[in-house]
């Protein structure tokens, strides 16, 4: 499974990508659950709910794409976001 996330806004506007493939990982599973869960938890299309310099993140997961915005984050978007913008490449 190949997760994408793209970070942009904030008061900088600085645009930050990270991206993971979990084939082979050791914890490939939790990946996957969390993606699903974070896919599952936003609609896709443009959220309607902004705050000012916020960050706005477009998360792929092996071709399907959510986008979302702070603060309406689910805790399986903001865990996952944080992984991948870590630990990705």
């Amino acid at each position: 499974m190949r997760i994408q996330v793209v970070r942009t806004g904030g008061f900088a506007g600085i645009e930050r990508r990270g991206e993971v493939d979990t084939s082979g990982l050791p914890d490939e599973d939790e990946w996957q659950d969390l993606a699903r869960l974070a896919l599952r938890d936003g609609p896709p299309g443009e959220p309607a709910d902004r705050i000012r310099d916020g960050f706005s993140y477009t998360i792929t997961v092996d071709g399907r794409t959510v986008l979302c915005r702070d603060p309406n984050l689910s805790d399986a978007q903001r865990s996952l976001i944080s992984r991948v913008l870590k630990e990705g490449a």
